[in-house]
């Protein structure tokens, strides 16, 4: 493994090494606005919300590794405490990332990068109309991490108003993640898109307390079939299956074969009932999984 010690490493270095690890991130799209009434947009991926109560969310406009200098984002931010987090999606991401070029001050990076100025209606710096998602914020304090080269500088924004496309929104009102075809950024050059083909589910943790891999017996633990995502999943569960259980699903069909088939053969077995139990997880039946592991 490649271990490295940061104090030996050059900030280009440094952040090209946390960047490709540290991903994917969301990209906020910060539209601000200084005391001229000049509007600046601008995207940012060292970005993600912090609190629900109170509803915060935090930009970093870093200081350029090449150069040292802030952002306009930043110095309009220090001028008119108030920002527009536009979420950003696939639809939107060429020019997004338009927006991000070193336009001179005052030049406004909506019309650079061709999107729809939209008047707020809490905050002065207006929405990106093209954004499924924006997010009105007033900046609560402005930390900074440090005066050097890619040193970042944290935007306390908490969110006064939430708008939502209506074309992402489920029939329940709620925001569908299949409709949001969001975007995140990688390292370098390289983005990546949430669709329907890599979109899953990880059930919460057991507010029962799971009972832990480790309460998992020793051959299930150390399974050749079975991944730590496996695991994981049977671990979550609140219990162990009884006896009772163990032998009732012994007797159903799609198991009875597997018995029948590997009588006087215990490796072939185990081999056997790890894969059902495999498949089982793969049909979301994590508690038949769990028992049939537990099945001689």
């Amino acid at each position: 493994m490649l271990s490295l010690n940061v104090a030996q490493l050059t900030p280009i270095e440094l952040q090209n090494y946390l960047q490709h690890a540290i991903a994917p991130r969301p990209i906020a799209l910060a539209s601000t606005i200084d005391t001229a009434g000049k509007v600046n947009l601008s995207p940012f991926s060292f970005f993600n919300m912090f609190s629900t109560n109170p509803p915060v969310c935090i930009i970093s406009p870093s200081r350029r590794v090449r150069d040292n200098t802030t952002k306009h984002t930043l110095e309009n931010l220090k001028e008119v405490r108030e920002l527009v987090i536009n979420i950003v999606n696939y639809s939107m991401v060429q020019q997004t990332s338009l927006s991000s070029v070193e336009y001179a001050q005052g030049v406004n990076e909506f019309a650079k990068a061709g999107f729809t100025e939209l008047p707020s209606q809490l905050v002065r710096p207006p929405r990106v109309a093209e954004s499924p998602v924006q997010l009105e914020c007033v900046v609560n304090d402005i930390v900074s991490l440090g005066d050097g080269p890619g040193a970042g500088n944290l935007i306390i924004a908490e969110i006064k108003l939430i708008h939502v496309a209506d074309e992402v929104l489920s029939t329940d009102g709620k925001i569908d993640p299949f409709k949001m075809d969001q975007v995140a950024r990688l390292g370098g050059d390289w983005y990546c898109r949430v669709t329907k083909d890599n979109l899953f589910t990880v059930a919460k943790p057991n507010r029962d307390i799971g009972i832990g891999v480790d309460a998992l017996p020793y051959n299930v633990r150390n399974s050749t079939v079975l991944t730590g995502n496996d695991l994981g999943q049977l671990g979550n569960l609140a219990a162990l299956p009884d006896d009772d259980v163990v032998e009732a699903f012994a007797n159903i069909d799609e198991v009875k074969e597997i018995l029948d088939a590997t009588i006087g053969d215990s490796h072939t077995r185990e081999l056997q009932l790890h894969l059902k139990a495999k498949a089982l997880l793969a049909e979301g039946r994590v508690e038949d999984a769990l028992t049939v592991l537990f099945i001689d």
